[in-house]
């Protein structure tokens, strides 16, 4: 069965991105985003592969899924399939599927679609983003992989934006970079 990763940055006070969606708080450094692109380049926009010229590595997932809101940060620059390497599934019920058929726009429960989609053949399926799915993805969250940034936001997009609902994680790796960014992975305990 494929899992659900939710592979993310995050500040130190569990936000994904500021009030309005900023997410350039973020410090960053020629050498941690060398090391980040060779390991984790399935994350990037397919733009900034190209630009880079890299080729995504296809060893973390092939599909990705996200919320209308953070699908509207690449659709607001012109961009309506930012991850053209992946399968790109958007959960959205306002969105049109016939306005956007570069993805899969998917109005129906996101949970019950993902509980079908974890059955599909396939590798990993990359939850990246936001917040208010991300809440309500939780129980089909298998693995946490957060880039916890030295930075803190004070308001904005918490990384789980829902009630209160504990789970416990079990910490699997963890690695630190110069610039103070830490890569925790956790598994559902």
């Amino acid at each position: 069965m494929r899992s659900l990763v939710y592979y993310v940055a995050v500040s130190l006070d569990g936000r994904i991105a500021g009030p309005e969606g900023q997410y350039d708080f973020y410090p960053v450094d020629e050498e941690y985003s060398r090391q980040m692109n060779e390991e984790w380049g399935d994350g990037l926009p397919t733009g900034l592969h190209e630009a880079l010229g890299i080729t995504p590595p296809l060893t973390k997932w092939d599909t990705v899924v996200m919320g209308r809101a953070t699908y509207a940060l690449g659709t607001d620059m012109g961009v309506n399939d930012p991850y053209s390497h992946l399968r790109t599934i958007v959960y959205s019920r306002s969105l049109a599927a016939a306005d956007f058929p570069e993805v899969e726009v998917v109005a129906e429960d996101p949970v019950a679609h993902m509980r079908a989609l974890k059955q599909e053949d396939g590798s990993d399926i990359w939850l990246c983003g936001g917040g208010k799915l991300a809440a309500t993805l939780a129980p089909e969250v298998d693995r946490l992989a957060l880039k916890i940034y030295p930075v803190t936001a004070g308001d904005g997009i918490p990384l789980f934006a829902g009630g209160f609902a504990p789970q416990q994680w079990k910490l699997v790796s963890h690695r630190a970079f110069d610039i103070g960014v830490i890569l925790a992975q956790y598994e559902r305990a």
